[in-house]
Parts: structure tokens; C-alpha cells; sequence
């Protein structure tokens, strides 16, 4: 007997009741992210014309001027992607994510370990976590198969995007970080002062809304997981533990053996070590720079020499495409809304409807909603940043609160927004129909903590 498809019976289960519309929308209405960074281009461009009396030559001008405004932060959002497929596909990582995958012994508990160990990545740097989620996912589907434990290969691969609800909350955090950057984009909404991580990072308010996430969603996906005897749809047999591209260039000349020696990048890995160290013993901060630079230092050490790295830079390029030209869009919205006064436009119609109390979780719910028309983190933060900022200061509300919250409602509709799925799905073979029905668990039940945190956190 065959095994059913995986986007049939327990999957559909799992997105019963008044999500399955919802799911059933997203599924065959959603566009590319690049198409909507084009029609959002027009939205604001039009609501420029209408809300502020900004004529046509204002509102091209300030789009124009605004294209390259996030060159720099463009860069770094791209760095931290790149380096974390990269990270996740070293030698060292690989035969980690190999091991782990044995440590399950039920498939209750292997759902519920992937999305940890996923969650855990994601906390560490969301490129890492994407990767690690898919691959830990598959690795386990494949080992569980000799072992004759039958588990359900769409949720495994669920679990693993589900860890990613939680990326905002951690160390590469693009909001968080620019707010912590010296003149960033969001320092003339900041005052030109900086906001240091230690007020949202690592803010005891937010690791206990990360502990939090990874408790509620973690129990939820246990509960959800196909009983015993349930029908499952399995990782086929045709499909094996995808090995590892080996490199093996061809040692000839004096500049090959020097391209196949571990000598060079191991010198690159320990002098950004001793950066790092001195940086940090100076009393330097986290940024968004020295996050990328901790990870860089990771890579050098772990790769066995330059052709390697070379070989993991061009698996890991192909991902970065999309950002690198959805970015001076998100930038020339900003510039429209600068130029223009639309940004004090929005964040007077929040200062409206908001107070101090309130004010985190609209700000998460709207937050949300952007998030399915701007999926990159950064690009919202480019885009609806200074808007909450200067609610916030309208209301008198700690901007630690609106920047958290803007990271939350990014993180939280990633469960149903398919851009940062894509990748994860390729790995897996899957489709975002089948996975999305316990996706939406995950966005219901992480959705209500972060509201509560936000809540409480304004009290």
C-alpha cells in the first residue's frame, strides 16, 4: 500500500476550523515577494498624492533619492543570510545535524526536537535556522526509516520552519541590531541615539517571551502529532540522507596547494577571533557588522581551506538574488514617505487609536499584517520603523517596545507568509500546502505570547 499524499488527512486536520479559509487564501492568492514590494511602491506612492498634497514631481523625486539609501544595510541583511547557509553547510555542522538526528527515539518527540533545535539556530542567526530546520528535518526522516519509526515527514519539515518564529527575538535580529547601530536608518527616529541590545535582545522581558514561544509551540506541535496508528506520509524510499558535495578540486600547481591549505583561512578565523575579543573587551556592542563578523570567524575556522569556502559561497549565493533586488524598492518606499510626511501621516493615525498600554500589541498586529506585503525583516524595519518609533515618542512609550514589537508581528505571519518557506520547501521537496495547515498551530499559539509579552511589558 502506497503511502498517502502529504497533503492529505492529518494535514488537513490539523487546519480545521476558521484557519483553513485563511489558509486556503494564502495558498492561492499570495504573489512573490517581489511583486508585492512593487505594488506597495504604488500603494504608498498614491496614498502620498491623496494624504499629504505631495505632487507628482515630490513624490518621484523622494522615491528616486531614496534607492540607495539602505545600500549599507542591504549589505549587511544579505551577509547574514550567506553566512548562515554557509555556516549550516560546513563540514562541522553537518556531522553535528547528523548526530542530532539520532537522538530521537519516538516521532512525537522528533517533531517536537526538530523545532527546538530549529529554534535554537534561528536564535543564533535566522540564515542558520532556515537551513538547519530543513535538513535536521530530512536527516531524521531518513534515519527514522531504518530505525522503523514512521513519522510524518510533513510536520518533521513544519517543525523545523516553526523555529524560525523566533528568529527576531535573537542575536541577529535585523530591527533590534540597526537600533543598536550608530547611524542607522533609524537613528533621526531615535534622536540620534542608539537603543543597545541589552533593552530588547536581551532584555529580560524578551527571553522570557522566547522561552515562552518555544514552551507553548513546542507543547502545541506535540499535540498535534499523529497518534500511533494514524496514517503518515513518509520520506520515500527513493529519497537517502543527502550527502554532503565533497570538494575535490585538482592539486596541480604551487597556487592549487595554496588554494587546498587550511593555513590561510584558519589565520583569517583567528585574527577576527582577537578583533572580536578586543572589540568587546573596549567595551564595544553588538551590531549588526559584528554579528556578521562573529559568523564569518565561525566559517573560517570550520572550513577545511579556500576551495571549500569558495564551493559553499556558490550554494549559498543563489539565495541572496531576491533580497538584493527587493531592497532599493523598501528603500524608495522609505523615501517616498520622508519626503513626503506620509510617515507622520501613519503614525498620527496610531498615536489616534493607541495608548501607552495598548500601543505593543497594535503595534505587533499591524506589524503582522505588513509583514505579508514587506517579508524581509530589515525591509519592514525600513519601511514601518520610523513610523512606530515616533508613535511611540508620541505616546511616551519606551521605543524598546516598538522595536520589539515590530519584530514580533515580523516573525509571528512568517508561519503563513511562503517567502522564507521556499527555501526550507526546496530542501524538503514539499509544497507550502502541506505544511501550512501546522504552521498556522504555530502562528496562533506564538501569537498569543508575544501579545501577552508585549501587554505586560507596557503595564
Amino acid at each position: 500500500m502506497s503511502a498517502p499524499k502529504p497533503s492529505t488527512h492529518v494535514n488537513a486536520a490539523a487546519s480545521k476550523g476558521f484557519m483553513r479559509p485563511i489558509n486556503r487564501f494564502l495558498e492561492q492568492w499570495i504573489p512573490s515577494a517581489l511583486t508585492f514590494a512593487i505594488v506597495l511602491t504604488l500603494i504608498v506612492a498614491v496614498l502620498a498624492f491623496i494624504l499629504t498634497g505631495a505632487g507628482p514631481a515630490e513624490v518621484v523625486t523622494g522615491w528616486g533619492e531614496g534607492l540607495a539609501g539602505l545600500l549599507e544595510f542591504m549589505t549587511q541583511m544579505c551577509l547574514i543570510l550567506l553566512l548562515g547557509h554557509i555556516l549550516a553547510n560546513t563540514g562541522p555542522v553537518q556531522k553535528l545535524l547528523s548526530r542530532l538526528a539520532r537522538v530521537p527515539g519516538s516521532p512525537a518527540f522528533a517533531y517536537v526536537f526538530v523545532f527546538l533545535v530549529a529554534a535554537i539556530a534561528s536564535l543564533i542567526t535566522w540564515g542558520l535556522g532556515l537551513v538547519v530546520g530543513a535538513l535536521l528535518a530530512r536527516e531524521i526522516a531518513v534515519q527514522a526509516r531504518s530505525r522503523g519509526l514512521k513519522v510524518h515527514f510533513p510536520l518533521l519539515v513544519a517543525s523545523g520552519y516553526s523555529g524560525f518564529v523566533v528568529w527576531h527575538m535573537g542575536y541577529s535580529g535585523s530591527g533590534p541590531l540597526t537600533a543598536a547601530t550608530p547611524d542607522s536608518f533609524l537613528a533621526e527616529s531615535l534622536g540620534g541615539q542608539v537603543v543597545p541590545v541589552s533593552e530588547t535582545i536581551f532584555s529580560a522581558w524578551n527571553m522570557l517571551a522566547v522561552l515562552g514561544v518555544i514552551i507553548v509551540c513546542g507543547l502545541l506541535i506535540f499535540l498535534i502529532a499523529p497518534k500511533q496508528d494514524a496514517p503518515v506520509y513518509e520520506l520515500p524510499q527513493s529519497v537517502d540522507s543527502e550527502s554532503r558535495s565533497t570538494v575535490d578540486e585538482e592539486v596541480v600547481t604551487p597556487a592549487d596547494r595554496i588554494d587546498a591549505s587550511r593555513i590561510l583561512t584558519l589565520i583569517v578565523g583567528l585574527a577576527l577571533v582577537v578583533y572580536l575579543v578586543i572589540h568587546f573587551a573596549q567595551g564595544g556592542g553588538l551590531t549588526l557588522d559584528i554579528v556578521n563578523w562573529s559568523f564569518l570567524a565561525l566559517i573560517f575556522l570550520l572550513v577545511r581551506n579556500p576551495f571549500e569556502l569558495i564551493h559553499l559561497t556558490k550554494g549559498a549565493a543563489s539565495n541572496v538574488g531576491e533580497i538584493l533586488l527587493q531592497f532599493p524598492l523598501y528603500a524608495g518606499i522609505l523615501g517616498i514617505m520622508s519626503a513626503t510626511g506620509l510617515i507622520q501621516v501613519f503614525s498620527d493615525a496610531l498615536v489616534s487609536i493607541a495608548n501607552p498600554t495598548t500601543f505593543g500589541v497594535l503595534a505587533l498586529i499591524s506589524a503582522g499584517l505588513v509583514n505579508f506585503f514587506v517579508p524581509s525583516g530589515g525591509g519592514q524595519f525600513a519601511v514601518q520603523g520610523p513610523i512606530m518609533l515616533d508613535a511611540a515618542n508620541q505616546l511616551g512609550v519606551d521605543p524598546s517596545v516598538a522595536i520589539m514589537a515590530v519584530s514580533y508581528g515580523d516573525q509571528w505571519t512568517n508561519m503563513l507568509q511562503p517567502f522564507w518557506a521556499l527555501p526550507v520547501l526546496a530542501i524538503a521537496g514539499l509544497k507550502m500546502r502541506d505544511i501550512l495547515g501546522y504552521t498556522s498551530v504555530t502562528f496562533l499559539g506564538s501569537g498569543v505570547v508575544m501579545a501577552l509579552a508585549l501587554f505586560f511589558v507596557s503595564l
